[in-house]
């Protein structure tokens, strides 16, 4: 049996399957709601924390239909967000979101069709927002696509995260069993198990906060920072 999809949208998945994806942009939302109540949310709210002050230069990675953007332009107003979606339905839905309920910010949003490889190799930004979309990449794909969205982390800067806690055994496994079997059938979705985020990103030299979990513990906010004990001198 496949796995579940945990996250809602995800930027990191093969081109070829981005139709599929297109095809949940009208549903996503409601069915989360349906099934997840507020918690997905509460997560995000809960990782949002960590968000920098000032202007931040801030990248949103699979953030889907939108909310996450508004959410981050209420506690940054001043920040700049490049917003990365893998799937054109959601990136538009986003965009018109954008310019419904915060018209003020739209010249500080970049909307860029693609995955983390569209990132520019220039490219730095003072806080990196992964919700509910690292857990659609493959287990054999996670190492390249995170060690990417590392380099383009800038000094000091967090990695916000909030997704689904993997599971071995119980309920929660049954449930992470459920939504990828789900989003294996209604979009072509390759990940077929919830990845250990904590141990990937630790590789990378980052180190997690005090985790919060919802949902009976299925869902944790997570903020990354630079591991002090292996930061370059």
């Amino acid at each position: 049996m496949a796995s579940p999809p945990t996250a809602p949208f995800s930027a990191l998945i093969a081109p070829e399957k981005l139709v599929g994806f297109d095809r949940a942009a009208w549903f996503y939302d409601a069915l989360a709601a349906l099934v997840f109540g507020t918690s997905q949310q509460a997560a995000q709210r809960a990782a949002l924390r960590g968000l920098p002050g000032g202007a931040p230069h801030v990248l949103i990675l699979g953030g889907g239909t939108g909310w996450v953007l508004g959410e981050v332009l209420r506690r940054a107003p001043a920040a700049t967000v490049l917003y990365l979606e893998a799937s054109p339905r959601m990136l538009a839905r986003a965009r018109a979101r954008l310019v419904r309920e915060h018209p003020q910010a739209v010249g500080r949003v970049e909307f860029r069709h693609g995955t983390q490889a569209a990132l520019q190799p220039a490219e730095r930004f003072g806080a990196i927002i992964t919700f509910f979309v690292l857990d659609c990449v493959p287990l054999a794909d996670l190492e390249a696509a995170v060690a990417q969205l590392r380099a383009a982390q800038g000094p000091g800067a967090p990695w916000l995260v909030a997704d689904f806690r993997p599971a071995r055994r119980g309920w929660r496994h049954w449930l992470l069993q459920s939504m990828y079997t789900f989003f294996w059938l209604t979009t072509g979705l390759r990940a077929q198990e919830m990845p250990d985020l904590r141990t990937a990103l630790g590789r990378l030299g980052l180190v997690a906060g005090h985790p919060q979990l919802f949902f009976g513990g299925a869902i944790e906010a997570l903020v990354f920072r630079e591991n002090p004990a292996t930061a370059q001198p």
